[in-house]
């Protein structure tokens, strides 16, 4: 038997130490702000980045919209306990839109400009709940173990992006409403992020709550153009352009609920509203949007069409009210440009997918 030397062995501890900090300070620092929900679609998006190797998720900052944040922060919480994740921070956010009474207009809105295709209007449609801890515990039935931190989520946003300049990713997948009051409270941080990613918009095709408009920017239009209008390093727009060309069918979440063995996750998929929805209709289609967003930012190959175009969002109250804009010649002043998705590779997006849900 050949026994190595001192040296031999050293060094080769030290050539593995130095790969796995290589590795480590190659990872991609992200924060994700979402109006979450359970599983499908915020859910699975928030999964699989924390358990993505080359993702450093930093963070949860809930925001309203398709929730309301103390349902989005229990659900949040939940899921991270599901896959022993409790150690990444949620932190609560903005529960207002930036015109605080707007969702009480919203259904005269939509009769005076139309509706499309999706009826839905979010938290906008129900009462807000009581707390996260009320939710918590009528959803599971028990107290909760964890919390969220006391840290406000727009003053985390801003904290961590001064922690780490030029080196955080936002996925922003709700409304923009934290971001944008962040931007406002600190704009200094503007020049500091690396990327924003959004889930919001419909640049060449027709919305999905009005006939012009995609629901998380219309939600709070004020706040999107905001944001999409700060002159960031980098803005990458995942909108219906490219969340409609991926259909969600009975068998694609048939298969999830296949592959899935964690019991916590599985309960969750059994009793999901797109189990009933599927099983009346055979034909039903639903979509995935913001698991696109998780998805390019662990795997960008996935992309396959993009174009960049300066953009804008409407603000005007009118048919067009939270409609997003893209400009292929002259564009507004202050106008950013933005890398639009059109196009993704949809079998090896949902192998991506079902891989990490077989994992979870």
């Amino acid at each position: 038997m050949k026994i190595l030397s001192k040296s031999v062995i050293i060094c080769a501890f030290f050539a593995v130490f130095l790969s796995a900090y290589a590795q480590a300070q190659t990872k991609e620092k992200v924060i994700l702000d979402t109006d979450m929900v359970e599983i499908f679609d915020d859910g699975i998006a928030m999964m699989m980045l924390q358990n993505a190797p080359n993702i450093e998720l930093l963070g949860v900052t809930t925001v309203i919209g398709n929730s309301w944040v103390a349902e989005g922060t229990a659900w949040a919480l939940r899921q991270l306990e599901a896959i022993n994740a409790t150690h990444i921070p949620v932190a609560m956010g903005v529960t207002r839109l930036l015109h605080h009474h707007r969702y009480e207009t919203m259904p005269l809105e939509r009769q005076l400009y139309g509706i499309n295709t999706d009826s839905w209007a979010g938290s906008f449609g129900y009462p807000e709940p009581e707390s996260w801890q009320s939710v918590y515990k009528k959803e599971y039935g028990f107290e909760p173990k964890v919390s969220p931190i006391e840290q406000h989520a727009v003053d985390f946003l801003i904290e961590q992006i001064k922690k780490y300049p030029g080196e955080v990713t936002i996925a922003a997948i709700g409304t923009c409403t934290n971001l944008a009051l962040a931007i406002r409270k600190a704009p200094e941080i503007v020049p500091l992020v690396k990327r924003i990613v959004y889930m919001g918009g419909s640049f060449f095709r027709q919305g999905n709550v009005t006939p012009t408009a995609e629901f998380n920017w219309w939600a709070d239009p004020e706040a999107a153009k905001i944001t999409v209008r700060s002159p960031f390093k980098e803005q990458i727009v995942v909108g219906l352009d490219v969340t409609r060309k991926v259909t969600f069918k009975k068998p694609e979440y048939e298969k999830v609920r296949s592959l899935v063995t964690n019991p916590i996750i599985t309960d969750m998929l059994n009793r999901n509203v797109l189990v009933k929805l599927y099983n009346d209709n055979e034909d039903y289609t639903h979509y995935i949007w913001d698991v696109i967003v998780a998805a390019i930012l662990i795997d960008p190959s996935l992309i396959t069409e993009e174009v960049t175009m300066p953009i804008d969002v409407c603000t005007d109250y009118g048919h067009a009210y939270g409609q997003s804009m893209a400009y292929d010649k002259q564009a507004p002043i202050g106008a950013q440009k933005a890398r639009i998705i059109r196009t993704v590779d949809k079998d090896r997006l949902w192998e991506l997918i079902y891989d990490y849900c077989a994992n979870f």
